[in-house]
């Protein structure tokens, strides 16, 4: 059965999709390259026949078009380096997309709390207080951070960073946690009785 928006390549036999061998839009056809042709090769064979890759300015990036029909994978590697000197360009992975703050503390938290049933009590603790927010101030109170210190440098006893480094209010809530209740579980316990800890 054929669903909705699937690709012309949906093999209706199986009901699975086959992987697309060609580029999304283009339905099997060849492609030819729509670059100008008046623009000079950046890189040419070793023999200076014919191009080896031929870098044209679409606008939005540059397009390669490989003319050699055989090339192997390690002069394709330092010909596309050339071509990158050549023109400026670098090539790099794409960047990874950074993890949310809240995610990061949130790991940060579990290898400094080490076990699991305690790291939950704290993250229900600071879910509540801050929603993992670093930086969170109680407008009314001034309690600050990840924990709500009131006031906010108290955490200056876990080290100087403490107003935007997750792992020092950790450290410090963690101790908080244990010295004034015994466990971040007890704290937790404490805070549905009474609304704070």
């Amino acid at each position: 059965m054929r669903r909705r928006n699937s690709p012309a390549s949906l093999d209706e036999s199986h009901g699975a999709d086959r992987p697309s061998t060609s580029p999304p839009g283009t339905s099997g056809k060849q492609l030819k390259a729509s670059a100008p042709t008046h623009l000079p090769p950046l890189l040419t064979s070793r023999s200076g026949k014919r191009p080896a890759t031929v870098l044209y300015p679409t606008g939005r990036s540059s397009v390669s078009v490989t003319l050699l029909r055989r090339i192997t994978p390690k002069k394709a590697l330092v010909g596309g380096a050339l071509a990158a000197a050549a023109t400026g360009m670098v090539f790099a992975a794409a960047p990874a997309q950074a993890a949310p703050a809240s995610d990061s503390a949130k790991a940060v938290a579990q290898r400094v709390i080490g076990d699991a049933g305690q790291f939950q009590c704290f993250d229900k603790i600071v879910s509540h207080e801050s929603g993992w927010n670093v930086t969170a101030t109680n407008s009314s109170s001034g309690a600050y951070g990840l924990v709500q210190a009131l006031p906010g440098s108290k955490m200056a006893s876990a080290g100087a960073d403490w107003k935007t480094n997750a792992e020092t209010q950790i450290k410090w809530g963690h101790s908080y946690m244990n010295e004034r209740y015994g466990s971040p579980c007890a704290a937790w316990n404490h805070w549905q009785a009474n609304g704070w800890y």
